[in-house]
């Protein structure tokens, strides 16, 4: 009888080392170490740090910083004149040449964001935290042609040529979405480094 007794104990105990083994490695395998983290990290970061240096050293960083808000600027002004001229009919002229202005400033934005990401990037377009916003670009600017094509063609009504510069507006204010949400998530990004620096 001793000997079962002790044969119990025995097994018993093997069954809890197991039990505890199983749990450690499992804790193991869930816990995620430095080196995990720091992958996950750049996986999921806008810019790597060379990338992000690339960025604050290129002059085309801050001409992207003035021609954004002026684009802005220009689309806010041209889309009062559009939708007067089509609700109206007065003022048809000036908003044509409001519409011509905002694709002005498009393309150069374009070219000039071209240029900024073969700097930052390596790449003319489609670089990899921006390559969304770079294909919705190509729609922004897509339709934004169509329509100085229509204008200076002679193609369509008036109404119908402000009726495309709508819809061009529309995925413009999709895409400036687009990049306002970059530009916040690269803030958010850069806040936490910038933090020990001011503190130290």
């Amino acid at each position: 009888m001793f000997s079962r007794y002790a044969s119990a104990q025995r097994a018993d105990s093997v069954i809890q080392q197991t039990v505890a083994n199983a749990g450690a490695a499992t804790d193991t395998l869930t816990t995620s170490t430095p080196v995990d983290a720091a992958v996950k990290d750049r996986s999921t970061a806008l810019y790597t740090p060379g990338e992000r240096a690339r960025r604050d050293a290129s002059i085309w960083t801050l001409v992207q910083g003035i021609l954004a808000p002026l684009q802005l600027l220009v689309f806010a002004i041209s889309l009062v004149l559009v939708l007067r001229s089509m609700f109206s009919g007065a003022g048809a002229d000036v908003a044509a040449l409001s519409v011509l202005v905002k694709t002005l400033v498009l393309y150069t934005i374009m070219v000039t964001g071209s240029i900024w990401e073969r700097e930052v990037f390596g790449c003319w377009l489609f670089a990899r935290p921006f390559f969304w916003e770079d294909v919705v670009s190509m729609g922004v600017i897509a339709l934004h042609t169509l329509y100085l094509v229509m204008y200076l063609g002679g193609y369509g009504t008036t109404t119908e040529q402000l009726q495309v510069a709508l819809l061009a507006y529309a995925a413009y204010l999709i895409n400036a979405a687009q990049f306002l949400h970059k530009f916040r998530l690269a803030r958010k990004s850069t806040a936490p480094s910038a933090a020990p620096a001011a503190s130290s």
